[in-house]
């Protein structure tokens, strides 16, 4: 299945971001192995250099690590994970605020539409 992409920003950065995302959301567990460079090529409709600069990007922030002769696995490094997941939520509530504001909402407003939206939202 070929993904779709932003045209906004890099595609290794787009899956870069999708990878932390499988990982927070536990489709991906800690010291699982990733599927290699080439089968990620195929999966995502992309180049294997990109795929190999994504794994490049992933290693260097810590969230997954090369066995040598192995592959890819995805670090059982739990403060390294739980930080990712603290990051990733403060850029989609940074992101979610700035563009509240922009828009021309209070701070209250914003707080009383989310807790509102989460009072009749089924838990997830």
């Amino acid at each position: 299945m070929v993904e779709q992409f932003s045209s906004t920003q890099p595609i290794y950065m787009q899956l870069v971001q999708r990878v932390c995302r499988q990982i927070v959301r536990n489709e991906v567990q800690p010291g699982e192995k990733l599927p290699s460079v080439r089968d990620l090529a195929v999966q995502f409709g992309v180049n294997p250099n990109t795929v190999q600069r994504v794994n490049m990007e992933l290693e260097r922030m810590g969230i997954i690590e090369s066995r040598r002769g192995q592959g890819m696995f995805v670090t059982e490094d739990q403060p390294r994970l739980i930080m990712m997941r603290e990051q990733l939520k403060e850029e989609l509530v940074t992101r979610f605020a700035d563009e509240m504001r922009d828009v021309g909402f209070t701070d209250e407003e914003i707080v009383a539409s989310v807790r509102s939206h989460l009072e009749k939202s089924p838990d997830q």
